[in-house]
């Protein structure tokens, strides 16, 4: 089975760094000293839950630090931004992870992924006693990783016997006022939770689940609020890699944070996830061939965040009117010359990609073009991979005025952003401002309608047209009619009927003067059929069986109670051996009618592919 060619560019950039030796194993936590300065792993995990895996990513070794942005957002979760920026800040220090850097007046820390800022965060953490504080803990870790962790008792004793400074940090803290209560519980704490064993899928999962806006893409929990995963992206991408960190930014340009056991994450938002481990650490404390990876990931595939990762420009990916492209519904002569003259009030744009600030504003300003009263514009939003609270925002208040001015706004499949936005959507679409569709062709075929509806050409559902009104037997004069509709049986079907059977022979061709049936086909993937037409009264079907008697290659189903003239092709024949002109004028107007659509699919193919 081949390999994917993203699996097989981390192959290729574990074997080009495997050969990276430089660096020291972190030996001031005596347990960390014992790991293997060989193993080496690369991990991605995609905001669609897939996982590629390279090198040694079962190899288990302590979270550290990288545990630190995680515990800020459970504490975010508990008390609130408020509440937490009064004991930590959020600015870079340019400072070692343990450097003592606190604020000369307020005596806060400055960020919470220092140790100081990170032994704050973990005293903020809610819960009646140390063990449930800790449950809390890992279990929030494990909602982001997916997977059960455990301590390793060995590492946190290890950090718990020579972690003087941490504790001296503690002290300092609570003479600030920063910490309150006794400092040695609150620096335990922090011990455990460094020393947390993940694996490198483990930490690439975490850092996807940020990079989903905080919902874990394979198990579908979120373990913190949405609304908390900008800020502990905004505080990893200033201050994740310590002294290191403008470097980073500049190099790399993602979210990210390390840890001195190995571990490296870093977040694409939107996109995916990356882990990599390997024990060796450069003089920052961060690991060389974590360092290594990222920036090679990064330059070659252009993943720094800053880059532009679409062309606000290519958001519309085609436009066309309502005179180029119909619904499924098959109308009347008169109803489908009305559309191709009038058409062009109704605009369909077919979007892409996400859907933002700067690519909303770039699509409403197209279909503000031309809309005016009366006009209707339709957004396809199918191929929109997301959307954000501030372009939702634009479309309601876009679908507000444009309902005040007697236009309609209509959206296709809009999915994505804020409960509370989505509600708010709703609501509209309740009060009739916008109006909501699961498939393009029910856009297409209620602006059909309206338009029909203000032109005055709606029929009512009980009009029975007259025979003579049909394209079919356009141009036969009276006494020719009258010929053929001696020879018709009128026919009746309630609702739900099947008129014609995909398979049956082609015997009979029948006028529809009464309600609408739909074009079906059996398909394997269709278990109820698959929908290619709706013919509205004033239309023929079957009409074929006048000049072909190949089986019907298609069911046709009453969709209300319809009302039909059948004739069959045998009458037609007979009648048409008396009078050549009838065969030869229906020829005529099958052939044109069939002129007519194929005209009219090119006309679509066209406006669809441009």
């Amino acid at each position: 089975m081949q390999k994917s060619p993203l699996e097989e560019a981390l192959k290729e950039l574990h074997r080009r760094f495997k050969g990276l030796t430089t660096g020291e194993v972190a030996t001031y936590i005596p347990e960390l000293g014992r790991a293997n300065p060989d193993h080496f792993a690369i991990c991605v995990a995609t905001v669609d839950g897939h996982m590629y895996r390279v090198g040694d990513h079962r190899v288990p070794f302590t979270i550290q630090s990288i545990s630190k942005p995680f515990t800020y957002g459970l504490a975010l979760d508990d008390l609130g931004v408020d509440a937490v920026g009064a004991k930590v800040g959020v600015e870079p220090s340019g400072e070692a992870f343990n450097a003592i850097s606190l604020e000369p007046v307020t005596g806060r820390p400055r960020n919470p992924m220092i140790n100081a800022g990170a032994i704050t965060t973990t005293s903020l953490i809610q819960g009646r006693d140390r063990d449930e504080r800790l449950k809390r803990m890992i279990g929030m870790m494990q909602e982001f990783a997916g997977a059960q962790l455990s301590v390793d008792d060995s590492v946190f004793s290890s950090e718990r016997e020579t972690g003087h400074r941490n504790r001296a940090i503690g002290h300092l803290l609570r003479n600030a006022g920063i910490l309150e209560g006794d400092v040695d519980p609150v620096v335990d704490l922090y011990f455990t939770q460094c020393s947390v064993l993940v694996t490198c899928q483990d930490l690439a999962l975490m850092a996807a689940t940020l990079a989903n806006g905080g919902l874990n893409p394979m198990s579908g929990e979120r373990p913190i609020k949405p609304e908390n995963v900008e800020r502990v992206l905004s505080v990893m991408s200033t201050c994740g890699m310590y002294e290191y960190a403008g470097s980073w930014t500049y190099r790399v340009g993602m979210p990210a944070k390390s840890g001195v056991a190995g571990g490296v994450i870093a977040v694409l938002p939107g996109q995916f996830g990356i882990g990599v481990y390997s024990p060796r650490l450069d003089e920052f404390g961060n690991s060389v061939r974590g360092v290594a990876v990222c920036e090679a990931l990064s330059r070659e595939f252009g993943l720094h965040l800053l880059r532009p990762p679409v062309s606000p420009g290519s958001v519309v990916r085609t436009s066309y009117s309502l005179a180029q492209v119909t619904s499924k519904w098959r109308r009347g002569p008169a109803e489908t010359r009305f559309l191709a003259e009038n058409g062009g009030a109704v605009r369909v744009l077919e979007l892409q990609g996400p859907l933002v600030l700067s690519t909303i504003d770039i699509a409403l300003r197209q279909g503000l073009s031309d809309l005016g009263p009366g006009h209707m514009l339709v957004l396809d939003c199918r191929r929109v991979s997301a959307i954000d609270d501030a372009a939702l925002r634009l479309l309601a208040k876009f679908a507000t005025e444009a309902f005040t001015m007697g236009a309609r706004l209509h959206l296709v499949q809009l999915k994505g952003g804020s409960a509370a936005m989505a509600e708010h959507i709703q609501r509209l679409a309740s009060a009739g401002v916008v109006m909501l569709h699961s498939a393009i062709d029910g856009a297409l075929e209620m602006c059909e309608n309206d338009m029909l509806g203000h032109g005055g050409l709606a029929h009512e559902p009980n009009d029975e047209l007259p025979l003579g009104s049909l394209s079919l037997v356009a141009g036969l004069d009276s006494a020719e009619l009258a010929l053929l509709a001696a020879s018709a049986q009128r026919c009746v079907f309630t609702a739900g009927a099947r008129i014609i059977r995909q398979g049956d022979a082609s015997d009979s061709v029948y006028l529809l003067v009464r309600g609408h049936v739909s074009v079906n086909v059996d398909l394997p993937t269709a278990p109820n059929g698959y929908r290619l037409a709706t013919l509205d009264a004033g239309v023929a079907f079957g009409e074929l069986a006048l000049v072909d008697e190949a089986p019907r290659t298609a069911n046709v189903d009453a969709d209300s109670e319809v009302v039909c003239y059948r004739i069959g092709a045998a009458a037609v024949a007979t009648i048409a051996s008396a009078h050549p002109r009838i065969r030869l004028t229906l020829t005529e107007n099958i052939a044109r009618d069939l002129a007519l659509r194929l005209g009219r699919a090119n006309t679509e193919i066209t406006a669809l592919a441009s």
